[in-house]
């Protein structure tokens, strides 16, 4: 007998509490290291982190595992456990710790819910501005707890596009990237997690991305989709675990494929 599809018949309520509380926590965690001059450090891959970043994860971890031992657990700062769980957290406490440390607040914290594979839940939080979207898979988007709706854009040249930083776009992803961006009407860097938030508000229309890992992106999709958008990889996939980190995020589903085809190339 076959099992039913990722999320189907799964009554969402419980976890979409927990990760309220999760969103919560790290916020408790993370405002009083805002602006404080806190010590950055230097992780081997030369990204910083800092010690707002590995105490947000612990206090969300702590968490999960009280309510629900048999989840897994993916966070950017402490590893993984029991990925192959039916349910698995993926934990990002600082998306765009550069910002955090730089003042700036465009971070966000990311918390996703995967079942059987499928991102099922999305929250990006910022704790700052106390600005919260939550995305449910089959249930419209929220943001400060009211709809969130993406604007219609149906031309790249009357579109806003956003990008955490130009250097994402090496090697093969470099020509695409270019053309894309050389179609759009504003090309913009910056905002992290902060501008999928805004793309599900209706003020940005494109988030392309590359060079992601799973923890910085698989909140994203139920966000953008249930803002009324398409949330893919570069090949219009759906996002998931074993996604290649490229990512393609549109407010106007009829965007998407001119979207792929400039990046393409």
């Amino acid at each position: 007998m076959s099992l039913p599809a990722a999320g189907a018949g799964v009554d969402l309520a419980p976890f979409v509490d927990l990760a309220h509380r999760l969103a919560d926590a790290a916020a408790s965690v993370v405002r009083p290291y805002f602006r404080s001059g806190l010590e950055v450090i230097g992780k081997q891959d030369a990204s910083p982190v800092t010690i707002a970043d590995r105490d947000a994860e612990a206090a969300m971890r702590v968490l999960i595992g009280k309510a629900y031992p048999d989840h897994g657990i993916l966070g950017e700062e402490h590893g993984q456990e029991r990925t192959d769980a039916e349910y698995v957290w993926v934990l990002d406490p600082i998306d765009g710790t550069k910002s955090f440390i730089s003042g700036f607040p465009l971070f966000g914290t990311l918390i996703a819910l995967m079942h059987r594979g499928r991102s099922v839940l999305g929250i990006i939080d910022q704790p700052i501005l106390r600005e919260r979207w939550v995305g449910v898979e089959g249930r419209p988007t929220t943001f400060l707890g009211k709809p969130a709706r993406t604007r219609a854009c149906t031309d790249l040249a009357a579109a806003t596009l956003y990008s955490t930083a130009p250097e994402m776009f090496r090697g093969a992803d470099a020509p695409g990237y270019a053309k894309l961006r050389g179609q759009v009407k504003l090309p913009r860097f910056g905002g992290d997690c902060y501008a999928y938030g805004q793309l599900a508000n209706g003020h940005v229309d494109i988030v392309v991305e590359a060079r992601l890992q799973p923890y910085d992106y698989l909140a994203m999709a139920p966000i953008i989709e249930g803002a009324g958008g398409r949330c893919t990889d570069w090949q219009g996939k759906a996002l998931d675990m074993a996604s290649d980190g490229r990512v393609c995020a549109v407010g106007d589903p009829r965007l998407h494929k001119d979207v792929l085809r400039a990046l393409a190339g």
